[in-house]
């Protein structure tokens, strides 16, 4: 953020007050936007190269793809000078795709384990002697419905911030993830139906599991 700030302030400074004062073939605004990016891309090299946690590969990554080319350079008193430079990305191209690849294995299974939690504290709830939560007058389980489906749209518009393709990336992993979790969910509620007749809400819990189905649909 220092980095980017200062890069940002003082590119701003050169264009508006400094380029003028030197002849056109100088290309000052080159020069010092030319640095400035070598240094950045530098040090972000450097961080990518050592031992990220799963938040800083997404920030790096969030730098690379939108902060850096999209809010910076895209900067109305930057824009047109940047243009003329051509300074490139703030890592390498196979740098970038490794860092890519850990978040979106890292995400997947963030995703996985926390569907399989979910089902998980679900199965429990219907071994408790509790009538099932009424979500508009209807039985249906707002953990298992809502988590789910929030989960799978958080990962995937995290994923939409960084890039496009990352985002798609990431969807057609999860949309192999989600019919796997309702394979598991299909037969854990079957064995429910099966074992548990004689619970005090076995009809409420059936009632708010087919209530589930629209929502998954």
């Amino acid at each position: 953020l220092h980095m980017g700030k200062t890069m940002k302030e003082d590119l701003t400074v050169v264009a508006k007050y400094i380029k003028q004062l030197y002849p056109p073939e100088f290309n000052v605004f080159s020069i010092y936007a030319e640095l400035y990016h070598n240094y950045f891309s530098s040090q972000a090299k450097e961080n990518a190269e050592s031992h990220l946690e799963d938040k800083d590969i997404y920030l790096l990554l969030s730098w690379v793809h939108n902060f850096y080319p999209k809010e910076m350079r895209k900067d109305h008193a930057l824009a047109v000078e940047l243009d003329k430079v051509k300074l490139g990305s703030l890592l390498p191209s196979s740098l970038s795709k490794e860092l890519e690849k850990k978040y979106l294995d890292s995400e997947e299974v963030t995703v996985k384990n926390s569907l399989s939690r979910c089902l998980d504290k679900e199965i429990q709830r219907w071994k408790e002697d509790k009538e099932p939560e009424k979500l508009n007058g209807h039985f249906q389980s707002e953990l298992l419905g809502i988590f789910v489906i929030q989960s799978i749209y958080s990962g995937q518009k995290r994923a939409e911030d960084i890039s496009k393709a990352v985002g798609e990336e990431l969807s057609r992993r999860l949309l192999k993830e989600l019919p796997a979790f309702l394979r598991s969910y299909r037969d854990a509620f079957e064995d429910f139906k099966e074992k548990s007749k004689k619970h005090r809400y076995y009809k409420p819990i059936l009632i708010a599991n087919i209530n589930n189905c629209w929502n998954f649909r």
